[in-house]
């Protein structure tokens, strides 16, 4: 039996336990096997549906207690330590290092009291402890009455599906009716077009002999493969997930302005050689805390689509896009209303390291009111556009900055030149949300502080 402390644990699981999402991942089994608990691929994080199995930190005959590190998993946004909140020894591991896709839910490991003899465990199998769980299925949204019915026009397509006897759907190699069932086999499995392959059996019947000839000859022998399958990592099908459902479901709409940043540039450089070191502000966390001002003032921007309301947001927390080797990542720079700007500096670059790492924690990318995305590091990016980064209502791309010339009215009534350092900033906003003529607002207020940089210090 188990002792009386683990008892009470599975009975009432910890608040760490819950916090990390564990207690809904062990199951206590009996069976013909001594007492013994699964452990289940857990959910880091509200998006995850499956992960990939890290490295172990624990192996069969260790034992382990609360807060110790069974394994590492990388889920959809980063790579993760799932700190375990029970106690006992690892009798068998069912998942191995490497293993991807896991479903959430799915059995990972076995976990039995001190004193079991864990040899009992040594032909346990996955199908002993349930087998793999089913990833979820994401929710379909319900449509409504007042929405109009899809229309019936049938889609235009070169040649309509069909499908064989057995229910299966035919490619036009299937449906090609004079071709031997061999020669059709050796044509798929070499990639071999029939097209123009002359059939040698009884009523011009493309045989396998035929198909091999075809092979071997220079005319029609496909060519060597002048690409690479690049496996999706975790991380990229939620990037993918995520920007396809906002394209298609939030309405952008763009507002584009060129900034004067000569102000801001000379403060810049006045502040970091006055720290002696200190700190060294970029031009982007002048920006970080502008949108923060401009959101201060126009707060409609500073909101999200929520079912049957629109929360807008009493703080500024800023997503601030990083990319990274495995995919593009926003972690969150909180309360930028409220701090200085050698704090938002500071922020931004520990983020960025971790982002860079895989050692985000949830609640470091996940949230946010607005986003920006700053390409300005690389000098051919002269202007873009940015996908909203859901649930948000905005996000601001900037692009690098140029030497412009500007005219001047000189004291004598004859027209200058002066250079001016600009940038070009695109805002894209979600119309559900913010109107064309909030849009311009916050751009116009944005535009106001970046040419005024003293406001940011303020």
């Amino acid at each position: 039996m188990l002792s009386a402390a683990i008892r009470r644990r599975i009975l009432a699981p910890t608040h760490n336990a819950l916090r990390t999402g564990f207690a809904s991942h062990i199951v206590r089994y009996y069976a013909s096997f001594p007492d013994h608990q699964v452990v289940k691929m857990p959910a880091l994080s509200p998006t995850m549906q499956a992960g990939n199995i890290g490295s172990w930190q624990k192996k069969a005959g260790d034992s382990i207690a609360p807060g110790d590190v069974l394994v590492e998993i990388e889920t959809d946004k980063a790579q993760m330590d799932f700190e375990f909140q029970e106690e006992g020894v690892i009798a068998k591991i069912l998942k191995e290092s490497g293993e991807k896709d896991v479903a959430v839910g799915s059995p990972i490991a076995i976990l039995v009291e001190e004193g079991t003899d864990i040899s009992a465990f040594e032909k346990f199998t996955l199908e002993d402890a349930g087998g793999n769980a089913q990833p979820a299925q994401p929710k379909q949204e319900e449509k409504s009455e007042s929405q109009p019915a899809p229309s019936s026009a049938p889609a235009t397509s070169a040649e309509p599906e069909q499908y064989s006897s057995e229910g299966k759907l035919e490619t036009a190699l299937d449906r090609e009716p004079n071709v031997a069932p061999a020669a059709k086999r050796l044509a798929r499995e070499n990639g071999i077009s029939l097209d123009g392959v002359k059939g040698t059996g009884k009523g011009g019947k493309i045989t396998e002999e035929d198909v091999k000839k075809a092979i071997s000859s220079p005319a029609v022998a496909s060519p060597a493969a002048t690409f690479e399958d690049i496996p999706l990592s975790n991380m990229r099908k939620t990037i993918a997930s995520r920007l396809q459902e906002s394209v298609q479901k939030n309405p952008h709409f763009f507002v584009t302005s060129s900034l004067s940043v000569t102000k801001l540039l000379k403060l810049r450089q006045a502040l970091n050689s006055s720290s002696e070191g200190k700190y060294k502000l970029s031009v982007n966390d002048f920006l970080i805390k502008a949108i923060a001002a401009a959101s201060k003032k126009v707060p409609a921007v500073n909101s999200s689509w929520r079912e049957g309301s629109i929360r807008q947001f009493n703080t500024v927390d800023v997503s601030v896009a990083v990319s990274t080797p495995t995919g593009l990542i926003t972690p969150i720079v909180t309360g930028v209303d409220a701090r200085g700007l050698e704090s938002i500096s500071g922020k931004v670059k520990e983020l960025a390291k971790k982002a860079r790492d895989n050692k985000l924690k949830p609640e470091e990318y996940q949230g946010g009111t607005i986003s920006i995305s700053n390409m300005g590091m690389n000098a051919a990016v002269d202007h873009f556009t940015a996908v909203i980064n859901p649930p948000q209502a905005a996000i601001l791309a900037v692009g690098t900055t140029k030497k412009v010339a500007v005219p001047v009215e000189n004291e004598d009534g004859t027209t200058g030149v002066e250079w001016d350092d600009q940038i070009t900033v695109t805002a894209s906003f979600d119309h559900k949300v913010v109107d064309g003529a909030v849009g311009a607002e916050w751009i116009r207020e944005f535009k106001k502080v970046i040419e005024n940089p003293l406001e940011l210090l303020l």
